[in-house]
């Protein structure tokens, strides 16, 4: 597995499109949600990519803190059905956390998780500070790592 961390501009048109068709692929075909995945914040994150030779087979995205919410956030959590279950998002998340806190010295990362994902992120120390609510018809809460 080979891992790519790279900011907006510096993606190539190739990875661009992978990102956006595993988005596609989850988010919208697997979990029949249509939303506007494009929401313009692409271009203010760092996007980290797993890849499996030449396909992405996950990717999150890192935002600086006031981008969606007060704190630095995580999200776009993405991993290719192929590759669930192999630890793989697990260490993007802990990468992802730690450029967050050694390169941008946040304390705090502020995620809107899928409900049913609570039991991963809670597995790399987020918490739950939110009630449930429903977003794109998907229950999700708000969780944050770093929590004193």
């Amino acid at each position: 597995m080979q891992y790519k961390m790279k900011q907006f501009e510096d993606l190539t048109s190739a990875e661009l499109y992978g990102i956006l068709k595993l988005r596609q692929n989850v988010f919208i075909i697997e979990q029949t949600c249509i939303y506007p995945d494009i929401d313009d914040n692409d271009q203010n994150a760092l996007h980290l990519m797993a890849f499996d030779g030449d396909s992405i087979v996950g990717c999150l995205r890192i935002l600086e803190k006031g981008v969606t919410f007060e704190e630095a956030s995580i999200g776009r959590v993405v991993m290719a059905p192929s590759h669930r279950g192999t630890g793989i998002a697990k260490h993007m998340m802990q990468q992802a956390l730690d450029f967050i806190g050694k390169e941008w010295q946040e304390t705090h990362v502020k995620i809107s998780a899928q409900s049913y994902t609570i039991p991963f992120y809670e597995g790399v120390g987020f918490e739950v500070v939110s009630e449930e609510y429903l977003e794109d018809d998907i229950p999700h809460v708000d969780m944050v790592w770093g929590l004193d």
